[in-house]
């Protein structure tokens, strides 16, 4: 830990970058957020149903979850920067942001068009913000010889997900996105999609795993 805290003090653009990266992660969820929350509103929905719906979208926990991480290694020695500081903790969110900006930009680009600060927001929390994360995950973050099975053990977020987003569609019938909708796919054609989606959180979390492993064995060990 005091060599991760000496490595991110001595270096002067990893300093630049962990800022940039806390503000423009802090800035796009606040914008997200702010006009979201003015534009349900505008059609009805009440305050405590527009949190949830917000809240409920995978890229918004996500974006939060590395908003909080980088936040935390400006206190090094708190309970909470310790705890992000693990790489096998940092390599789970940076595996989720990842996730994010991959099925965005593949999947669900094409189905809506943004415009104004809806589409600044959107391009930050599903483009920039997984680049930026990333990016200093491998380039500032310390990497441990992690086990393999790490990769089994970073997919209770995402099933725990799932779970929360099916019991809260069979009630509300809303869904944050279209592929895990069973009321237009049929419970079928989601089981599909939710599996495909769980096998890409395993194999880019095997990646990353990897990356770890390999990344250690070159000097910057840390012990998982």
């Amino acid at each position: 830990m005091e060599q991760y805290k000496l490595h991110i003090n001595n270096t002067i653009k990893g300093r630049k970058w962990l800022y940039v990266s806390t503000v423009i992660i802090w800035f796009s969820l606040i914008l997200q957020i702010t006009i979201s929350i003015f534009a349900y509103l505008k059609e009805g929905r009440s305050l405590g149903g527009t949190l949830v719906q917000l809240f409920s979208y995978f890229t918004i926990l996500s974006n939060l979850l590395a908003a909080i991480c980088l936040t935390a290694l400006f206190k090094t020695n708190s309970r909470l920067g310790k705890y992000f500081f693990q790489p096998r903790v940092f390599s789970a969110i940076a595996l989720y942001i990842t996730i994010v900006g991959l099925v965005y930009n593949l999947v669900l680009r094409s189905l809506w068009h943004p415009e104004g600060l809806f589409k600044l927001a959107d391009e930050l929390l599903h483009s920039v913000n997984p680049v930026l994360f990333v990016v200093y995950w491998l380039v500032y973050v310390p990497k441990a010889s992690l086990k393999w099975s790490r990769a089994l053990s970073w997919l209770w977020f995402p099933l725990g997900y799932s779970v929360y987003i099916f019991i809260r569609g069979s009630i509300s019938h809303l869904y944050p996105y279209p592929f895990l909708n069973i009321d237009t796919l049929g419970l079928s054609r989601v089981a599909i999609n939710s599996l495909l989606m769980l096998v890409a959180f395993l194999l880019i979390g095997f990646l990353f795993v990897w990356i770890n492993r390999v990344i250690a064995k070159r000097g910057a060990a840390v012990t998982d």
